[in-house]
């Protein structure tokens, strides 16, 4: 009796998949035939950076909505219009997909940029949340904290920083800064030498800040914190031209 009862359970789960499997099939079927009304962009960042808009979202397309309207969307290669949309660097990821109207929306989430990096002989770039090295902007520029020096070379060479451990490191110490208001404010810029070493300039303040490798993050920004918030107020923000945090345990101030 339980076998045949489970027999008969199995087959009306069976039943239902197959219905569910064919009026899915049925609605993508029916949905191919329709023909696109309109062509919506959605870009999501748009409030935090402008570096893409919607003719730059056309353009990277690569086929004009005039064309596009009045065509069956199963003929509109959804997917190949994707994937050029997301070759581009500002791009995060890109969807397209129809509405009940028939309208074609074309969803896009651009990449934000946590970093800039400066150099003199050459363009400059930008940092994403997700480590990709994006290019900078004619048209839009974002306030975030610069990093320079001999390394950025390398650093601008690379297609996301993710990829190496060392460029995890320098993400880590970004994002520290980031999420900490006292140091979103007070650094500046990261000047990183050739052997990974970085220097803190800070927004107030003529010393300079021996960080050393992004290594021990927490630890040394504990420690400078202590500096900035218990020496510097008796002592004089005048008084060091110099600070390092590389030796556990210490701080030396000059």
């Amino acid at each position: 009796m339980k076998l045949k009862f489970n027999l008969k359970r199995e087959i009306k789960i069976g039943a239902v998949v197959l219905v569910l499997l064919f009026l899915i099939a049925f609605t993508e079927r029916k949905q191919g035939g329709v023909a696109v009304q309109d062509v919506q962009v959605k870009i999501e960042n748009i409030d935090d950076n402008h570096f893409l808009d919607e003719d730059d979202i056309s353009h990277l397309m690569q086929v004009s909505h005039d064309n596009i309207k009045g065509a069956s969307l199963g003929k509109v290669g959804m997917k190949e219009i994707e994937k050029r949309i997301k070759n581009d660097r500002f791009v995060k990821e890109a969807q397209l997909y129809s509405d009940l109207k028939g309208n074609l929306i074309v969803k896009v989430e651009l990449r934000r940029p946590i970093a800039r990096i400066v150099r003199n002989d050459g363009p400059d770039g930008y940092i994403a949340e997700d480590g990709t090295v994006m290019p900078v902007s004619d048209k839009f520029s974002v306030r975030v904290v610069l990093v320079s020096g001999l390394y950025v070379r390398k650093l601008l060479q690379m297609e996301n920083l993710n990829d190496t451990e060392e460029g995890k490191q320098l993400i880590a110490m970004i994002n520290h800064i980031r999420g900490d208001e006292f140091w979103k404010a007070q650094v500046a810029q990261l000047d990183i030498d050739s052997k990974e070493r970085i220097t803190i300039f800070p927004q107030i303040g003529d010393e300079i800040v021996e960080f050393g490798k992004p290594e021990e993050i927490e630890a040394k920004f504990k420690k400078l914190k202590i500096f900035y918030k218990e020496i510097l107020p008796t002592k004089g923000w005048s008084k060091y031209h110099r600070v390092n945090l590389e030796y556990e345990g210490q701080i030396i101030a000059e």
